[in-house]
């Protein structure tokens, strides 16, 4: 019965250490949320609305000069980057973002059958997931250690490498997938269109016709050359709100998930204090019947 009561009580002092150590990585995930969810609720509604205006011009100018990244191409090669973590121990958050990746690669079976599928990683989690389920893809870990600078300088690099591959040609599709942070508790995994830019799709109201809605914009200088610098900004700006958005939704995955564990460790420590206690009853009153038995063998 002592080895008994021996185990448990290195079980209750392993938990104990367990806890302690989720304990302080709740901690300090809550510390880096507060800075990453700040950085991306400044930036979203600035890049939406950017990335909005620039569907509705480049809906504006089908057929025209500067339409170079609106224009839909037969896929010969294209490219999905998948952003996920750099470390895991944040519950299914990393899982969800490379199921999304399968999910969206199932609409193009015949291009993946073909090797005309480049999957490029932003952290090695998703490379790590993806690598022994989906052979036929050309996998590209030049970027996985992208997350560790987070800066705009940094990350637009693989921004505009991707649109330059995209205008000379090399890539006729580029998908981004990542989860869309909503708060601590709630990532939603997003595989968004990158390049060619989506059109502009407008909401019939009663008594219009099926038209696309579109803003008329009056340019300043000319078309061509405001379009020239306000399309690759907004493009890499609504990509590096993609790499913000997984920063701030890592840090709320582990937080959440690094909560669950001490409670789940406390509800642990009360089973086995538990059973510790009962088997401590049971050594106890062992030993007193032996005691006894002992006193009545030496009387007889």
């Amino acid at each position: 019965m002592s080895g008994k009561l021996k185990e448990t009580r290195e079980r209750i002092t392993s938990v104990k250490s367990t806890q302690q150590i989720t304990k302080a990585m709740k901690m300090v995930s809550a510390a880096k949320l507060r800075k990453a969810q700040q950085a991306i609720t400044d930036m979203r509604p600035y890049a939406q609305r950017l990335n909005k205006m620039m569907v509705n011009i480049l809906s504006n100018l089908e057929g025209e000069a500067g339409s170079a990244f609106s224009k839909e191409r037969e896929i010969n090669k294209m490219a999905v980057v998948v952003i996920t973590s750099q470390r895991g121990l944040a519950g299914a958050f990393n899982t969800n973002v490379s199921k999304k990746t399968m999910e969206l690669l199932q609409g193009y079976q015949s291009e993946l059958n073909s090797g005309k599928v480049d999957i490029i990683h932003i952290g090695k989690k998703g490379y790590d997931f993806l690598k022994s389920r989906i052979t036929q893809a050309t996998f590209n870990r030049d970027n996985v250690n992208l997350m560790s600078d987070l800066s705009y300088d940094n990350v637009s690099t693989l921004s505009k490498s991707l649109m330059d591959s995209y205008t000379l040609g090399e890539y006729d599709k580029v998908y981004v997938v990542y989860s869309q942070f909503r708060n601590a508790a709630v990532q939603e995994p997003i595989a968004a269109q990158f390049l060619p830019v989506p059109k502009l799709q407008g909401t019939k109201e009663p008594g219009e016709d099926d038209s696309i809605m579109k803003a008329d914009y009056l340019f300043e200088p000319s078309k061509e050359e405001l379009l020239e610098q306000l399309i690759p900004s907004i493009l890499q700006t609504s990509f590096h709100s993609y790499v913000l958005d997984i920063n701030a939704g890592e840090h709320g995955a582990r937080m959440t998930a690094m909560d669950k564990a001490t409670e789940n460790a406390n509800d642990l420590l009360k089973e086995l204090k538990i059973q510790y206690n009962k088997a401590r009853q049971e050594s106890i009153t062992n030993e007193i019947l032996e005691i006894v038995g002992g006193a009545a063998a030496l009387e007889g």
